[in-house]
């Protein structure tokens, strides 16, 4: 198993104001994650109520796309939201499956 790499902090300013780039990108993961299960309960909440403004699907998939997708299927199953769209439920877990793959390969080069 190969070594990650991780430069020393004193020859890169961008290392020695924010460590390591890993919980950064956890953050994000948490953040954008959080915001895609939100979304899925804010239009699951705004499906009950008649000439609510829903959340757009488009919407709901750029969440996923933008590293959300655990956070939108956990979403859908806790709120049994947009379980009978094929496209949401064959969609979402494709992305997960695309993401999971490209850290993969990313983690192992």
């Amino acid at each position: 198993m190969k070594e990650l790499f991780l430069p020393e902090a004193r020859n890169d300013r961008l290392f020695a104001l924010t460590g390591s780039p890993a919980g950064l990108l956890a953050g994000y993961l948490l953040a954008v994650n959080l915001w895609a299960f939100g979304l899925m309960w804010l239009d699951k909440r705004r499906s009950k109520r008649k000439g609510a403004r829903r959340v757009r699907e488009r919407t709901l998939f750029l969440s996923a796309l933008l590293g959300g997708s655990l956070g939108a299927l956990l979403g859908m199953w806790v709120f049994r939201h947009k379980t009978r769209h094929w496209y949401f439920v064959w969609g979402i877990p494709l992305i997960l499956l695309a993401q999971l793959a490209a850290a993969l390969m990313a983690a192992s080069s």
